[in-house]
């Protein structure tokens, strides 16, 4: 059996916190629990967020590149990092992410509830959302900050010595790659010597298709880049009861394939020539409708079998989105050191995507399913797609993006 997932998804996010001055900083909490508050309530924010990460990754992409990254994870260490943000810089943390409504502390109290949620385990599935912080050897945070990490974003605090570069890149490497089971690897580089701390967020998923593709039935077949070019993908097909919807008013087919457990992934295909309308228009409310409208149906489907990695450097998308004091001199982070001035000095990720056939147990299940009689749709998915990985229980969108060319890596 070739392949072991039916997909596997993961990130890191890297937030390099710099040393300036040393200038006390004198400012109260801002910690207030006005109400606890689910996760399900920072959801709708959330998912504005992503949406708008992806216009901006898409406005600076280039022509054919692949667009992929986890919303959750990026949010989910920008949170982490307003717990030790005040003034100004924590306003434009939570305008940004549109938690404007909310306070710090009803924000942790979410983001407890929905590492809570996905620490349910689930059979035949895999789902690992953490965090850390590697600290400057010498360097105390303060232990508020600490406490909040560790408390409400499952954080691990370790100390690593930033004056030996090569050695803490290293320790801090083998801790991301640990955690998202080696598929990203020398995700930290040229880090600076006089570095304070490392924030690190971490999403690993692996998943079981619910209904399995027969490898048997994978075949060569063109998948369509653009109008000029061609790649050959291994096209997996599958004929079967689905969650679909033609959207014939907004040029666009929709398709749900579950995981195993609370998660499933939707493709949304845009007709011929419609990518960059869909692109225009889409954000969480369609996202809901499409949803909501999707029904049983026999489908004939045809899926590419491909394996992507993406990296994105985000100071400039998030400086375009209104955090831009959280890298200059005016930063404020109190909230981490009241002796000590810092600020952010660089922000990437980097997402791994594989789809494949099968599931670890799929050669030893058969699933039946009776058909109708009626002819079943079609969906040959051998041109550019929009992917999205969802969690149920949490309404979250743990992976997104476009997929031009299946065959870049």
């Amino acid at each position: 059996m070739r392949g072991i997932f039916a997909s596997c998804a993961l990130a890191a996010l890297l937030l390099a916190t710099a040393w300036a001055d040393h200038h006390p900083h004198h400012h109260g909490s801002e910690h207030s629990h006005e109400g606890e508050l689910s996760c399900h309530k920072l959801s709708p924010a959330n998912a504005d967020f992503a949406f708008a990460l992806y216009k901006s990754l898409n406005a600076k992409a280039a022509a054919g590149e692949n667009i992929f990254y986890s919303p959750l994870g990026i949010s989910t260490a920008l949170s982490m990092l307003s717990t030790g943000a005040r003034g100004e810089t924590h306003s434009q943390l939570f305008s940004s992410l549109g938690y404007s409504a909310h306070n710090q502390a009803q924000v942790n109290e979410a983001y407890e509830h929905l590492f809570h949620m996905l620490g349910h385990s689930q059979e035949n599935q895999q789902l690992d959302v953490g965090d850390a912080v590697a600290v400057r050897s010498g360097f105390d945070p303060l232990e508020t900050f600490l406490k909040d990490v560790k408390h409400y974003y499952s954080g691990e605090i370790f100390n690593v010595d930033f004056s030996k570069p090569a050695e803490a890149t290293a320790e801090i490497n083998t801790f991301i790659a640990r955690k998202t089971k080696d598929k990203i690897k020398d995700q930290v580089k040229d880090l600076d010597p006089a570095m304070a701390m490392v924030l690190i967020n971490y999403v690993y998923f692996r998943g079981q298709w619910e209904k399995p593709f027969d490898g048997n039935l994978t075949h060569k077949a063109d998948f369509n880049v653009d109008e000029t070019t061609k790649v050959q993908v291994d096209m997996m097909k599958r004929t079967g009861r689905y969650d679909f919807y033609q959207d014939d008013a907004n040029h666009t087919t929709v398709i749900r394939l579950p995981y195993k457990g609370n998660t499933s992934m939707m493709i949304v295909l845009p007709d011929e020539g419609k990518m960059q309308e869909v692109e225009g228009y889409i954000n969480k409310d369609y996202i809901r409708h499409w949803h909501d409208s999707l029904f049983r149906s026999s489908v004939v489907l045809s899926l590419p079998k491909f394996s992507i990695s993406a990296d994105a450097s985000l100071d400039s998308t998030l400086k375009e989105m209104g955090i831009t004091d959280a890298f200059a001199d005016s930063a404020d982070f109190s909230g981490m050191s009241d002796e000590v001035m810092l600020r952010v000095s660089k922000v990437s990720h980097k997402a791994v995507l594989s789809v494949d056939e099968t599931g670890t147990e799929a050669a030893a299940s058969t699933t039946i399913e009776v058909m109708p009689m009626s002819m079943p749709e079609t969906l040959k998915v051998d041109r550019p797609f929009l992917v999205f990985i969802l969690e149920h229980s949490t309404r979250s969108i743990l992976f997104m993006g476009k997929i031009n060319n299946p065959t870049a890596m």
